[in-house]
């Protein structure tokens, strides 16, 4: 499709999705606002398309990083980081008094402030009277990150001066500084790392919003710019830069003033920190202008040059930003047809909103790049964990199947890293890393965390969801190319790694870190030997499906794999009994992550109902500053004993102190607010796909393998256009004349 025709195609689209963003304009589940109550406490949001972002600001004006989806900076002693990309959001407006973006911020100065994050339309909207220095202009701001072309986004400026004169204006790619100071983090211990951290001055303490807290080792990495310019007649500026000692990048942006506006002069700013247009202009009391900043972005192997991207920016400019904004709007419009609708709660209602717009804002579709465990912004390095294929992947897998396949392509992709990290361990197969370079695959974990090389549950975590992806697509031409390899190899890790012990006649896994990860170095954590068990049977069904041997060792290890039990009490064990069970961990216990949907580990509802028991119990008593996810655990494993208050009492606990205002940014727990944590949000929405529904995915199909719940103060609770094996359904919880829940479903 030609840009050239994006201006009637736009007038086109908007028509047909006037009643969808009608919807999005009034629905309060969708919209989430700041006011100047949230100055003081404003922790930041983020556009993106899945591909690039921006983070949000309260002026909507300000400099702010950008990130771009596997663009990694390498430097020899650091792991590897998201490299922030030249800011490209930033306006800035001087009515002669003081620059907007310079002034502090305070009430009677951004009079009648409002900040509005637009779920529904992907947007975010900024109102306020800028009043200063005796002038006053209402300002209105729009920022999108395109999901309709993802090189493409745009920021765009009303002005109303309620004066007559003379006004600046600057259109800047702001240029990052390299962060200072680096530390070694591929050598340095966790001693070393707090010592480096509180020498250069900065600790590593919990922070109250709205500053971020873990930043002195989320820092962002460094692009460098290899060249750059702007021409003042064509009101463009570009410049091509790269990662240190990774890939390059680029990026363009095109200017768009108002037809009406009396220019005074137009010059070309270059310095070390920014390039960007500085245009002077008159303007008339009560007389409306708008300037608009339409940005090209792209990075090696996605996309081109500078030149390339001016193009595309030029192109989007002749468009015009009402027919971008239109097909924007459109995309976004769509993609919520598949939805999670609860009737009776509207925080919930909120809530599972913004985490599913938070995952949505960060996928890709038909490309092989996972998620970073924080989105893309600097934190968690920007590193593929377990969450992408435990978490975020199960979330999207029946409402957005397209996005959640990127994450079990990246395994086949990097399969060569994990085979030659298996030669290092003396394992044969692939041995994922707990923390995978996006980009590369390679094995990026911090040194200081070190332990985590043992927390090998990420290699079975891998082989679910694989399968998972084939059971809900039943792709077998996909199965055979890509996911076989993978669970084969995988299965061949665990045959290398587990030890028989010929005294009990079974299967043990010794020298793991468990999912609590203050247990390291222990025999037989559960949840370990419970999902290697299920990747080896996962492996002799895959062998059936393609056609190809299994290895006749997998079904006798898999029968005999040693799960830790305690007869007496009639519940699992955490690890081997040998190990005491007696720290303060985030979790107390992992025994409700047995339950969790993609394990699911049988048992009778006795046991079940033990565990659950003993895990409550351990989180009051070892349990400190519990993480989100378990929570999430606590309404999944709650909803299975068929125990709706609980599960509804567990859901409004994720709602309390992990969502931080204004824009329901969740944190991994409530005092670590180093945030974007996007397993917690993909926990959140599983309790409600998995959890109070009782579905799972098996060798059934999209099996009910659980009855429904419903907590008590809910009416209804709809999962919209789920997708499996090529048929679309609604699937609906609700009361019957009884009272009981049931599920129902409607084929689309």
């Amino acid at each position: 499709m030609s840009f050239r025709n994006i201006g009637m195609l736009g007038l086109f689209l908007a028509a047909c999705a006037a009643a969808a963003t009608a919807r999005g304009a009034t629905d309060p589940s969708f919209l989430l606002t700041a006011t100047s109550d949230n100055f003081g406490s404003y922790f930041p949001s983020y556009l993106a398309n899945g591909y690039f972002s921006t983070m949000t600001s309260p002026r909507g004006t300000e400099p702010n990083r950008a990130y771009m989806v596997a663009f990694m900076d390498y430097d020899k002693a650091d792991i590897s980081r998201p490299a922030a990309i030249p800011g490209w959001s930033e306006i800035d407006y001087n009515p002669g008094g003081g620059w907007l973006n310079a002034t502090r911020l305070d009430k009677k100065i951004f009079a009648d402030y409002s900040q509005t994050l637009d779920m529904y339309d992907g947007t975010l909207t900024t109102r306020y009277r800028f009043d200063y220095a005796n002038k006053a202009t209402d300002v209105q701001v729009v920022t999108f990150v395109s999901q309709a072309n993802a090189h493409l986004a745009a920021t765009q400026i009303t002005i109303t001066p309620q004066f007559d004169g003379s006004v600046e204006l600057t259109f800047p790619l702001r240029l990052w500084s390299e962060y200072q100071p680096r530390f070694p983090i591929g050598s340095m211990s966790g001693d070393q790392m707090i010592a480096s951290v509180i020498a250069s001055g900065q600790t590593l303490d919990n922070k109250p919003i709205p500053t971020p807290d873990r930043a002195a080792v989320w820092y962002p990495g460094y692009t460098q710019v290899l060249s750059s310019d702007g021409n003042t007649k064509a009101l463009t500026l570009w410049l091509d830069g790269r990662a240190k000692q990774g890939l390059s990048m680029a990026e363009a942006a095109a200017i768009e003033l108002p037809a009406s506006l009396t220019v005074e002069n137009v010059k070309l700013e270059k310095t070390h920190d920014l390039l960007s247009l500085h245009i002077t202009a008159k303007v008339k009391k009560g007389v409306t202008y708008t300037f608009t900043k339409y940005l090209a972005a792209s990075r090696q192997d996605w996309g081109g040059a500078a030149k390339d991207d001016v193009v595309l920016a030029t192109q989007a400019r002749q468009a015009g930003f009402a027919a971008l904004l239109a097909r924007h709007r459109a995309t976004w419009n769509e993609l919520w047809q598949s939805d999670i609708v609860v009737d009776g709660d509207p925080q919930v209602q909120k809530a599972v909103h913004s985490d599913l717009y938070y995952l949505l804002s960060n996928t890709t579709v038909d490309t092989a790049w996972p998620m970073g465990a924080c989105a893309l912004t600097p934190n968690y390095a920007g590193h593929a964990f377990w969450d992408s294929d435990s978490w975020v992947f199960p979330a999207l897998l029946l409402l957005h199947p397209e996005r959640a396949k990127p994450i079990v392509m990246f395994r086949h992709r990097t399969m060569q890293p994990a085979r030659e990290r298996a030669v290092q361990y003396g394992a044969k197969g692939t041995m994922y890393p707990w923390e995978a370079d996006p980009q590369t695959g390679v094995d990026n974990t911090p040194h200081f965390a070190y332990g985590v090389y043992r927390e090998i549950h990420v290699n079975a975590d891998i082989a679910i969801a694989q399968w998972q992806y084939y059971l809900a697509s039943g792709d077998t031409a996909w199965l055979k190319q890509y996911g076989w390899p993978v669970i084969h190899e995988i299965a061949q890790f665990w045959a290398s790694r587990v030890t028989y012990d010929k005294a009990q006649d079974r299967y043990e896994i010794m020298h793991v870190t468990s999912p609590d990860e203050a247990y390291d170095d222990v025999p037989n954590d559960s949840f370990t030997n419970a999902a290697a068990r299920k990747a080896l049977l996962i492996a002799i069904e895959a062998a059936k499906a393609v056609g190809e041997p299994a290895d006749p060792q997998w079904s006798n290890m898999a029968a005999k794999m040693y799960i830790p039990f305690l007869e007496k009490e009639q519940r699992h064990l955490d690890f081997d009994e040998s190990v005491p069970h007696d720290k303060i961990t985030w979790m107390g216990s992992s025994l409700a992550w047995l339950m969790y949907p993609n394990l699911d580990l049988p048992m009778s509802e006795t046991v079940r109902r033990n565990d659950f028991d003993f895990q409550l119990h351990e989180l009051k008593v070892h349990g400190d500053d519990p993480n989100e996810m378990m929570m999430v655990m606590l309404a999944v494993a709650a909803s299975e004993l068929g125990d709706a208050k609980t599960a509804g009492d567990w859901i409004q606990r994720n709602l309390v102190g992990f969502l931080k205002p204004p824009f329901n940014v969740r944190t991994e727990t409530v005092a670590n607010n180093a945030g974007y944590i996007l397993a917690t949000s993909a926990g959140f929405v599983q309790s409600m796909v998995y959890g109070l529904t009782g579905l799972r995915i098996d060798d059934k199909g999209l099996d009910a393998a659980y009855a429904p719940t419903l907590p008590p103060t809910w009416t209804s609770l709809t999962l919209k256009r789920i997708r499996f094996q090529g048929k679309q359904y609604d699937i609906t919880v609700q009361r019957d004349a009884q009272g009981k829940a049931t599920l129902i479903r409607h084929a689309l």
